[in-house]
């Protein structure tokens, strides 16, 4: 963990106090906390201001390991979280995918804002889409879903690990060492450059779960005013999309070790979630769908996820790799 970097300006109200927002230090996270800080300031009416506290993780760190081989999930978020356990900042912003399942002790979600565009993003310097791609071209990827789900419609192509921010990832395309990659429009929009990337419709290539989401998490004494902005910017939709592809995806030991896809859809009077698991080659694919009204808490949105991942669990007869175990 490097030393955080505390923003400050000597222009705030005197009657103003600022709240210790932590976050990763890279362009996507930064720009995530900004928004969050913002929204704190409007929604507390001018009575709180976000600090930004800015640290490295130990996924930041890696160019060219897939996280399972260094560990799995947490490891963008477990600096962070040691942080806001020791009291260093007040709350912490993620993208809700690099979330584990389970939060700390003494840690609880506190909002989870507008979700931004869940679709993938295809980039590619020469072609349009996967299916422009000519037979055994090379795509681009560290993640273990991106990679089932291309080799599911193409087989034929040959996939490279690929890792990397928007520039780097260009300029791997640029250099040839792929013909195509793969980024979340959530990502590419919040920086301005969803123009790079062509939108896989969420029908052709579901995204990770809670992809697009911003979580929000604080102590568990969090102070009531604080507490209350943060219920403000909380949508509904998002909250109930996290509360269902989480549980489906915890379910199903999603800890990179798998892949598993899932969104939340709006279907007027109830949300509907639509999830899958494939094996590593593409070749078999599990699904399953169901709904819940929108009435419903969040452990019968949870519950939802955990029985979708079951009847999953259920198909695929023991293909799929025991809780803890690698395929």
């Amino acid at each position: 963990m490097t030393d955080p970097r505390i923003s400050s300006d000597d222009t705030r109200p005197q009657d103003q106090r600022s709240l210790r927002i932590g976050t990763r230090g890279s362009p996507l996270a930064l720009v995530q906390a900004r928004q969050v800080a913002a929204a704190l300031e409007i929604h507390s009416g001018g009575a709180l201001r976000g600090e930004i506290v800015t640290f490295t993780t130990s996924g930041d760190q890696l160019t060219t390991e897939r996280l399972i081989n260094s560990g799995g999930k947490g490891l963008f978020t477990r600096e962070l979280d040691a942080a806001l356990s020791r009291g260093e900042v007040d709350v912490t912003v993620h993208s809700l995918k690099d979330v584990p399942s389970v939060l700390p002790e003494g840690q609880r979600f506190v909002a989870f804002p507008e979700r931004e565009d869940a679709r993938e993003g295809f980039l590619s310097s020469k072609y349009s889409s996967l299916a422009e791609l000519p037979e055994g071209a090379k795509v681009g990827t560290a993640s273990l879903r991106r990679e089932a789900q291309t080799l599911a419609r193409r087989p034929d192509l040959e996939i490279v690990t690929f890792r990397g921010n928007v520039a780097t990832r260009m300029r791997k395309l640029e250099e040839g060492l792929a013909d195509a990659t793969y980024l979340a429009m959530a990502g590419l929009t919040r920086l301005g450059m969803s123009h790079v990337a062509n939108p896989i419709p969420l029908e052709e290539m579901l995204p990770a779960a809670a992809q697009g989401i911003v979580g929000v998490v604080a102590r568990d004494d969090l102070p009531e005013d604080a507490a209350a902005a943060f219920d403000k910017m909380n949508y509904k939709q998002s909250e109930a999309a996290a509360y269902m592809e989480r549980a489906f995806l915890a379910a199903l030991d999603g800890s990179c070790r798998t892949p598993i896809a899932a969104h939340t859809f709006d279907r007027g009077e109830e949300w509907f979630l639509s999830g899958e698991v494939l094996a590593l080659d593409g070749k078999e694919k599990w699904s399953a769908s169901g709904s819940c009204p929108k009435s419903s808490t969040h452990e019968q949105m949870a519950a939802l996820g955990a029985d979708l991942a079951a009847q999953i669990r259920e198909a695929a007869g023991g293909r799929l790799p025991a809780f803890g175990e690698t395929w």
